[in-house]
């Protein structure tokens, strides 16, 4: 009997945990990506979880932590550029998290690449242009290859999912905007970058330097009312936008400015909202940031990474019904999600306040939360040392 066939959209990190574990049941698997190579670009991200879980089972656990960002504390600076809180990421971490892996977004496709790259097939440089299902398939049309047929098709292409835009309309749909525009940029390597990051913060924009293993980055996030001629591939237009945003501020951030300007690649893109009533119709789904997306604090690389493992499950229980199995994979990622969206905005508050007020207020919360966990640790270390 023949293996069942499934194309996925997407070579990022959705796409490439389902490649392995469809490939794995038994699938016969082809991931078709636009770029030319795995996208490198981003802010670190976050492998914690169920997504650490799945990680374990896939035997990659001890490559993401080998590879893993280590970093000391986090920094809190004013407009001037003077130190106003600092948090003891390495304790906080160990208390709360103990698990939990923060990992550059390159070096977490590589490894997930790497994994399923045996079993599965990558096209590089192509993409889907147009769809067309039956009761019994797919058939797909591509920009550049011969057309094929397929069992199932998954869009696992982003937030700008071209799957979601050929199948459900067009992306105003379903794309809300959050408030926010995010970007990041790498800087020059030079002296060593240490191990802590820095945070500088003024009403409404926060601009961030990260070590990232000796690859520096700078972020920047800011709130502003959605831009209705925002294009997110103009590369151009992200420059301007971002010296607009940023050109007043001082401390570092003229030179990370001026590293964007020199840049060829970066990431620039609102912070949004993807949702969509069903990720699925007929033999077409939608996975990660094109089916639903949180995209501001890390949590979309989790989220990628259990969709896809829950996704794989849901067809390997129900082989015989790829409605029911998609239903199935919702109803139980779909808790995961909504937790995470609901408080986005809140969360976002904090992290970036509107106001002086809050940023006084984010600061003071700070200093007594940490101050309330170092007592505690204390105490818990001289409770140890008296029973030891």
């Amino acid at each position: 009997m023949a293996s069942r066939t499934v194309l996925i959209s997407g070579a990022g990190i959705a796409g490439c945990t389902l490649a392995y574990w469809m490939a794995r049941n038994g699938w016969s698997v082809t991931v078709i990506e636009r770029g030319a190579s795995l996208r490198t670009t981003g802010s670190p991200v976050d492998v914690r979880g169920p997504a650490a879980h799945v990680a374990e089972r896939m035997n990659i656990a001890s490559q993401l932590r080998d590879a893993r960002i280590r970093m000391d504390g986090v920094t809190l600076l004013d407009s001037a550029g003077r130190r106003t809180a600092r948090v003891d990421i390495g304790m906080l971490r160990s208390v709360l998290a103990p698990n939990d892996i923060e990992i550059a977004r390159g070096d977490l496709a590589l490894i997930l690449h790497a994994a399923s790259a045996d079993t599965a097939g990558y096209v590089f440089g192509d993409s889907v242009q147009a769809l067309a299902q039956d009761d019994t398939g797919v058939d797909v049309t591509f920009e550049r290859s011969r057309a094929r047929r397929f069992d199932l098709v998954v869009g696992a292409d982003g937030m700008h999912s071209n799957v979601r835009r050929l199948v459900y309309g067009a992306e105003a749909e379903f794309v809300r905007h959050a408030g926010l525009y995010a970007a990041t940029v790498a800087l020059p390597r030079g002296r060593d970058a240490g191990r802590e990051m820095f945070l500088l913060r003024t009403p409404g924009k926060l601009v961030a330097f990260h070590p990232c293993q000796g690859n520096p980055l700078a972020y920047f996030v800011y709130w502003h009312p959605e831009l209705p001629e925002f294009d997110y591939r103009n590369i151009d237009q992200h420059k301007r936008l971002l010296q607009i945003a940023f050109g007043g501020l001082g401390w570092r951030v003229p030179e990370f400015i001026d590293a964007a300007r020199a840049a060829s690649d970066m990431y620039f893109d609102q912070v949004a909202r993807v949702q969509v009533a069903d990720w699925s119709r007929g033999r077409i789904a939608l996975l990660g940031d094109a089916a639903s997306c949180v995209s501001l604090f890390g949590d979309g690389s989790t989220l990628a990474i259990a969709g896809a493992y829950q996704l794989a499950a849901a067809l390997a229980e129900c082989p015989a019904d790829l409605q029911r199995a998609s239903s199935r994979y919702q109803a139980i990622h779909g808790k995961l999600v909504s937790s995470k969206q609901k408080f986005m905005a809140l969360a976002a508050s904090h992290i970036v306040p509107k106001s002086r007020m809050g940023l006084w207020l984010s600061t003071h919360m700070l200093w007594r939360t940490m101050g309330g966990l170092g007592a505690a640790l204390h105490q818990g270390q001289q409770l140890r040392k008296k029973f030891s």
